[in-house]
């Protein structure tokens, strides 16, 4: 089993950062690929970002690409989210997710509790 844990949520006026992280339990050969996913009310989970332990490829949404970035820290079994120019349409709760294919739906194996960003305008 993978334990995933994010912290760095929190209230950020537009425009600023935030720098989200996932700490996995345990980093497995099957579940190679990390995602993070946010949700807000009323609207389905959608996919953000994912990373390969192995190569460390990305994979971004198109509404982020350019303002977010991915990355892993290999021996720390850590995963980063680093947003910048945030916007009020960030506001969501964000999770992290953990799977054996880097895809954008929600097919990941595990999650984390989530973490909730909110912008202010």
């Amino acid at each position: 089993q993978v334990q995933l844990v994010e912290s760095g949520g929190g209230l950020v006026q537009a425009g600023g950062s935030l720098r989200l992280s996932c700490a996995a339990s345990i980093r497995t050969f099957r579940n190679n690929v990390m995602g993070w996913f946010r949700q807000s009310p009323g609207k389905e989970r959608e996919f953000i970002a994912a990373i390969t332990w192995s190569t460390g490829n990305t994979l971004y949404t198109d509404s982020v690409k350019g303002r977010f970035t991915i990355s892993r820290d290999y021996a720390k079994n850590t995963v980063n989210l680093q947003m910048n120019s945030l916007k009020p349409e960030d506001t969501a709760v964000y999770y992290c997710a953990a799977g054996v294919r880097m895809v954008t739906t929600t097919g990941y194996e595990y999650w984390g509790q989530g973490t909730q960003v909110t912008v202010s305008s």
